[in-house]
């Protein structure tokens, strides 16, 4: 320390340690904190980004002739595309959306939410090694916003599940997904309440989320969330905000429940739950006081449905419901989230209270309404009369004088790999798999030659740069 300066908090307290001979090293300093660096770098292999496609049918206003809106076109055109024209509009516009998800096996299943596939007309998959694959959908639940997709691959890294009844508030956890389309990107925090009912996109809620603080966007809906056992806990679903962004306050859907919904959709490709047949409400202070509860807890019985199974099993309107099948109830809010997880014909057996004792009944659950929605999935075969997606024309002979280039030029576009690529009207081509084209009939002689499947390179010249660009062949 130099003379006239002032020594800081951290030398006088290191001073005062050194004193009575104890030493803080830096590692003994942060204890408590984690460090997810080994977690990520062992579980990011795992992530996946989810890029969806909806074609949207767009219409021209009636308002405008097809005369007015060529001459808008010409006016804004103004002489770059002569060959432009009303017919280069497409009636339908593709729209595409971001999300996360994970492998689960080796052999290709992939769990994501269902509101980030849910009406996609194409689903594509990026491996966090860059490989892309088409994803075909095995089954959608909304009741627990989850989707189980497939891809054709083998030998891939996945998760292993941890138990979520084991989580406690507190624990810290670990968020890994695509925010904004950052991919693989992680974010941590903690557990900050369990069981928590969020208002959903189903009647019946059968949802009781991991609420945490971690950092949770758009884009890292149906990301995983790990322990620090490196287990997923959770499915990344909701978020709480006023301005689309993170407020430190996200959901996740508990991974026994993701766990019971992945093993009927690859079983059968849809999720039953059984149905009780109550409405209720929770048991505040006054009706604990007025059935002469020592404390407020459970599930009141505000009606028991006519013909359902909870009053075929005995229950009354006015029980109060204290646990389902070996599962306390705290709030009204654990009874539908529990008897979700059982399916149609179960015999659970419930715990009430009655006149100030504790009864005993078997009920045989229902079906819920929820089982009769057709969970259907979208057609994941690309149908393309052009296989490229693109037509080319000749260079003119000007366009050859003042460029120098020998190639063709993109003529029209339609949907498929040269759009998905990046193609524009206009574009050069001067190779296509690595061959020189040089005309209209030399670029279809290496078209024929092309495969089925895989990527192949397209080499162009746009506004005097090249660049070369993927085409993904993939049916």
């Amino acid at each position: 320390m130099h003379r006239g300066q002032t020594p800081s908090v951290f030398q006088l307290v290191g001073s005062l340690l050194a004193l009575f001979g104890v030493s803080l090293s830096s590692s003994q300093a942060q204890v408590g904190l984690p460090n997810f660096a080994d977690l990520v770098e062992h579980n990011a292999p795992t992530i996946v980004e989810i890029v969806t496609t909806r074609r949207v049918e767009t219409s021209r206003s009636p308002a405008i002739e097809d005369q007015e809106l060529q001459e808008l076109l010409r006016r804004f055109n103004q002489g770059d595309d002569p060959e432009l024209n009303i017919d280069d509009i497409p009636d339908r516009q593709l729209r595409g959306a971001v999300g996360s998800g994970f492998v689960i096996s080796a052999d290709g299943y992939v769990i994501t939410n269902n509101h980030v596939v849910e009406g996609a007309d194409e689903i594509q998959v990026n491996l966090n090694d860059r490989r892309v694959f088409d994803a075909s959908i095995v089954g959608l639940d909304e009741p627990s916003d989850l989707a189980l997709l497939k891809i054709e691959a083998q030998d891939l890294p996945f998760v292993a599940f941890g138990d979520s009844d084991a989580v406690r508030v507190g624990d810290w956890v670990l968020a890994i997904g695509s925010p904004f389309g950052l991919e693989f990107s992680a974010a941590a925090g903690i557990v900050s309440a369990k069981g928590r009912s969020v208002p959903g996109r189903s009647t019946y809620n059968y949802m009781a989320f991991i609420q945490t603080d971690v950092a949770i966007n758009q884009g890292n809906s149906g990301g995983p969330l790990f322990n620090l056992e490196g287990e997923v806990v959770g499915i990344n679903s909701q978020i709480l905000s006023s301005t689309g962004g993170s407020n430190g306050i996200s959901f996740s859907i508990p991974s026994n429940v993701a766990v019971n919904v992945v093993d009927q959709l690859r079983e059968t490709g849809v999720v039953e739950r059984g149905l009780l047949g109550v409405r209720m409400r929770e048991v505040d202070y006054a009706l604990a006081a007025i059935f002469g509860m020592e404390r407020p807890h459970g599930a009141f019985v505000d009606e028991v449905q006519p013909n359902s199974p909870a009053a075929q099993g005995g229950i009354l309107d006015e029980d109060i419901i204290l646990a389902f099948n070996g599962h306390p109830i705290e709030y009204y809010t654990d009874l539908p989230f529990f008897v979700g997880q059982y399916r149609p014909g179960t015999e659970a057996e419930v715990v009430l209270y009655r006149e100030g004792k504790e009864q005993l009944l078997t009920v045989s659950l229902g079906s819920s309404p929820t089982n009769v929605v057709a969970k259907t999935a979208p057609a994941q075969i690309r149908e393309r009369g052009n296989p490229l997606g693109f037509k080319v024309s000749e260079l003119s002979a000007e366009a050859r004088q003042l460029t120098g280039l020998s190639g063709v030029r993109v003529a029209e576009i339609e949907e498929g790999p040269g759009r998905e690529a990046g193609l524009q009207v206009g574009d050069v081509i001067v190779t296509l798999n690595r061959q020189a084209v040089t005309s209209p009939e030399q670029f279809a002689a290496v078209a024929s030659r092309l495969p089925e499947t895989g990527f192949v390179s397209v080499r162009i010249i746009r506004e005097g740069q090249g660049t070369t660009l993927p085409l993904n062949l993939s049916p």
